[in-house]
């Protein structure tokens, strides 16, 4: 069983940037791969963007291509995600997810869930 732990998130103006990250414990952290998903009030959950155990592969959803950057520390057993240029409509709760299988993880098939974290972009 792996547990997430999110922290990180708040509020800042349009255009700013924000980290949070993804603390996991309970498994080999290096043999998950791990993303991030948001859910905007009033919406579903969607998918924003996932890492390989190895770190060598990414995936990004569209909507945050060229702005967000996931990345893992496999020794701290972290992932974190760097927002830029945010905006208004990235206003959503963000989880962190977990998945032994890197073809399954976007797809939310068993994946494993933190709590999540919640990042509001102002106007």
């Amino acid at each position: 069983q792996v547990q997430l732990v999110e922290s990180g998130g708040g509020s800042v103006q349009a255009g700013g940037s924000l980290s949070v990250s993804c603390v996991a414990s309970g498994g080999t952290f290096s043999t998950y791969a791990m993303g991030w998903f948001r859910q905007a009030p009033g919406k579903t959950r969607e998918f924003v963007a996932a890492i390989s155990g190895s770190g060598g592969s990414t995936s990004y959803a569209d909507s945050v291509k060229g702005r967000f950057t996931i990345s893992r520390d496999n020794a701290k057993n972290t992932v974190s995600l760097q927002m830029s240029s945010l905006k208004p409509e990235d206003t959503a709760v963000y989880y962190c997810a977990a998945n032994s299988n890197w073809l399954l993880i976007r797809n939310r098939v068993n994946n494993y869930w933190g709590k999540g974290t919640l990042v509001t972009v102002s106007t």
